[in-house]
């Protein structure tokens, strides 16, 4: 089947067609990248919703709730939930699909996993291809539940246009948050669990610490509200969808400014690691060809040479295209 019969597919609808794909591209099969050349033009019309905060603090719960409303209202929905990877078979472990199994005979909604298999920053780094086949199946509203790994899973703001920063009572996270500048990258504070004890407390010291932070560049002038959920029986969830829709207003005035801005950042960021990625795999593959890799390594055990003028002369030979 060639690219343009794929995308075809993709653009129809076509399930299995989506799944295939987007296995492929988490898998890092050939022929993928083709059919997203394709697909990218039907790109950039879908909000993208980041989801993220310390493992245990119900960020799938909140995104089943979510995926329920916004279907109340009319809206098709994506769900890319960045799970675990399996120690045994590499893949996802598949606990978000799980516990969203009350969506699945939803045709508006598509529920994918993705395995970290060792990625830092939260997304995995073929979450951004899945997210355009979301956007290409024209989904109105994409969300991106990150698995949390702490200090790296800011990099979901630079994918997401809008990014919520999940936490309970209890966990230590407003120092957990000064150290990954955490609080900078949310547009939205949940303290979900408000049930427990010290939900009060906790509202309060990420106000004051919010009132402390930098990010106000970054924000223009919104003013991140810190809400209380209980996503087990939907209290706060109103205000969430609330604080959401207020953000992306902002966003969208004067005639999207902010908007065009983020999605911008967005675009360099997945053009440098789609660069980076390329250049590190062609490298590799003509090093393993070569054999030159392991000649190298035996050279800094030897101490014949060490390992950052072997790495600067590979750099070199690779610029160079020697």
């Amino acid at each position: 089947m060639t690219a343009q019969e794929r995308a075809d597919k993709v653009l129809a609808g076509d399930v299995r067609a989506i799944a295939r794909l987007m296995r492929d591209i988490d898998d890092g099969h050939p022929g993928w990248m083709e059919v997203l050349k394709l697909l990218y033009p039907y790109s950039g019309r879908s909000r993208i919703i980041g989801l993220t905060g310390s493992p245990g603090v119900g960020k799938s719960t909140l995104t089943d709730e979510l995926v329920g409303l916004y279907r109340a209202q009319g809206k098709t929905v994506g769900v890319v939930a960045v799970d675990p990877t399996s120690p045994f078979s590499g893949g996802a472990i598949l606990g978000d699909r799980i516990r969203m199994q009350r969506h699945a005979i939803d045709e508006g909604v598509f529920i994918r996993s993705l395995a970290t298999r060792g990625h830092f920053g939260g997304i995995t780094a073929s979450t951004r291809g899945v997210v355009t086949v979301m956007e290409a199946m024209g989904k109105d509203v994409i969300l991106v539940e990150t698995v949390g790994v702490g200090q790296d899973e800011v990099e979901i703001v630079r994918m997401a246009q809008t990014t919520v920063i999940a936490t309970v009572p209890g966990l230590g996270d407003d120092i957990q948050a000064i150290k990954a500048g955490i609080l900078e990258a949310g547009d939205v504070f949940v303290v979900n669990k408000m049930d427990r004890d010290g939900a009060g407390r906790t509202v309060t010291e990420l106000n004051n610490m919010l009132a402390l932070s930098g990010g106000a560049e970054h924000r223009a002038g919104w003013e991140p509200p810190v809400l209380l959920t209980c996503a087990l029986d939907g209290r706060g969830l109103g205000d969430l969808v609330e604080a959401l829709e207020g953000h992306w207003a902002v966003l969208s005035a004067d005639g999207g400014r902010l908007l065009k801005q983020r999605r911008r950042e967005g675009a360099r960021r997945e053009l440098l690691d789609l660069i980076q990625t390329g250049v590190m795999k062609r490298l590799m593959d003509r090093l393993q060809d070569d054999e030159g890799l392991e000649a190298m390594v035996s050279e800094a055990v030897s101490g014949e040479t060490d390992p950052y003028t072997l790495s600067q002369k590979v750099i070199n030979l690779a610029l160079n295209n020697e």
